[in-house]
């Protein structure tokens, strides 16, 4: 499980590069040898962060030449909220785009995912919990726990979408606003979908996402009465 655990954080780390323009759509990544040094891993790890990555469509293999990054991800794939104002209002715009595909993208992870990915999915729960507990920043680990229950949907195109719920992720945690109730949800919620992922029971864990979701809109009060997503 350590091992599963430092591939999906090494694929975590390489996806940011990307996202991050470190590394540019079509470009070639470093040698295995310097990749893995310079991110203080095995080549082993390295191998299979990168197959992750490939899974979701963005890294390229191509035998006897190299990885390269997709050429189909863009920079606009990559969230700049500094010249987004104001911030709630593209946080909500981000909220309900993750709203309408994310729950179906959860139902997915439950008739496709592995048993091994099921307990990685369940392992990072438990790490946003513990984070979360112990007083300790959540947002990586939140990150890294619906990453991996998209990843497990494996479907490419949808996993494109990463970045609508990094960048979300990152701007509730800046607005700061119900910080204690925002985390208590986000606990009560976590628990149901992952009490459904582990009988792998799809519309249960469509329904955790959904309402996890509108709880956080509402924690955030990043909705309108009478709108589409107000079912108050």
């Amino acid at each position: 499980m350590k091992k599963r655990n430092l591939s999906q954080q090494t694929a975590d780390t390489l996806y940011e590069m990307v996202a991050d323009g470190v590394l540019a759509p079509g470009e070639q990544l470093p040698n295995e040898n310097e990749l893995a040094t310079k991110l203080h891993i095995s080549r082993t790890t390295l191998r299979e962060a990168i197959h992750i990555l490939a899974a979701q469509g963005i890294l390229v293999i191509h035998r006897g030449r190299g990885t390269f990054v997709s050429s189909q991800i863009h920079a606009g794939d990559h969230c700049d909220f500094e010249q987004l104002t104001p911030a709630g209002s593209r946080l909500q715009d981000l909220l309900e785009a993750r709203l309408l595909f994310e729950p179906g993208m959860a139902a997915m992870a439950c008739r496709r995912a592995s048993d091994q990915e099921i307990d990685h999915i369940l392992s990072l729960g438990a790490a946003v919990e513990q984070a979360a507990l112990s007083g300790q920043s959540r947002l990586e680990a939140d990150r890294a726990f619906h990453q991996a229950i998209i990843a497990a949907s494996r479907n490419v195109f949808l996993s494109r979408l990463l970045p609508a719920i990094n960048c979300a992720a990152t701007e509730s945690a800046r607005m700061q606003r119900a910080e204690d109730m925002l985390t208590e949800y986000t606990l009560q919620d976590h628990a149901l979908l992952m009490k459904f992922l582990k009988v792998r029971d799809a519309d249960g864990a469509r329904q955790a996402i959904d309402l996890h979701l509108r709880r956080t809109m509402l924690c955030l009060n990043l909705h309108e009465e009478g709108d589409p997503w107000d079912h108050s």
